[in-house]
């Protein structure tokens, strides 16, 4: 069992609530998203769920377990969050094989996400060099090292073209179908509407509620989002 529980999950950034005491369930077998407006709570939720940031209430487990008490979290947990980046002097290739050796992984498991990735012809050029699109695709690759069941991405089609959009829809619905658990942090909404099957809505920290996308279009996601947030300028 993969799936995410998160229960009464609260963080206080002195006199601001980040969180308050937000309740989810994200499954298996199926492409999450999470959606709202800036502030909303999105990352600083994803963070608390990775363990980078300590909750002041409320606990978020994986498969029944919190993150930090994982013994090989990178078998289980694989996370791309956005800002994170790469040592610009670095190779791909490189970047990649350190985090493989920090994890206990063989190395070849680099140039093997490098190819799940599209990044094989451009693995020997130095990180700094790559554009924001194959920073994404690197940091996906980053994450899918340990071929791992649940997948955590924040803003992961940021700097993508619509080849790589659909690439990457693709690529989740693909996990999501062998059984994986993937949650997606995002503001698109029409992509959302064609790549997940629900969408959890936040709001000033809580959640305002969990949806199924079955047969909903991007125009009533759409519509839903802007009644449930009251975000006027998504």
């Amino acid at each position: 069992m993969a799936n995410i529980a998160i229960r009464g999950l609260t963080k206080r950034f002195g006199p601001v609530t980040a969180v308050d005491r937000l309740d989810a369930d994200i499954r298996e077998g199926a492409v999450t998203g999470l959606l709202g407006p800036n502030a909303a709570g999105k990352t600083t939720t994803l963070r608390m769920l990775l363990g980078l940031i300590r909750p002041d209430a409320g606990a978020a487990t994986i498969g029944g377990v919190r993150y930090h008490r994982m013994e090989r979290p990178s078998l289980t947990v694989g996370a791309a969050l956005d800002g994170a980046q790469p040592h610009p002097g670095r190779t791909g290739r490189a970047h990649l094989r350190i985090l493989a050796a920090a994890a206990g992984l063989p190395r070849t498991r680099a140039d093997d996400v490098l190819d799940t990735v599209g990044l094989t012809a451009a693995a020997g050029r130095r990180a700094g060099t790559y554009s924001l699109g194959q920073r994404q695709r690197l940091a996906l690759a980053a994450a899918l090292l340990g071929d791992p069941p649940v997948l955590i991405l924040d803003e992961p089609a940021n700097g993508l073209d619509p080849a790589g959009i659909r690439w990457l829809r693709d690529l989740l619905r693909a996990r999501a179908a062998e059984g994986h658990t993937v949650l997606v942090s995002s503001h698109q909404l029409s992509e959302l509407a064609r790549t997940a099957d629900e969408v959890i809505i936040m709001a000033a920290g809580t959640v305002r509620g969990q949806l199924p996308t079955a047969d909903m279009t991007a125009h009533k996601l759409e519509m839903l989002y802007l009644r449930m947030t009251g975000d006027r300028d998504a």
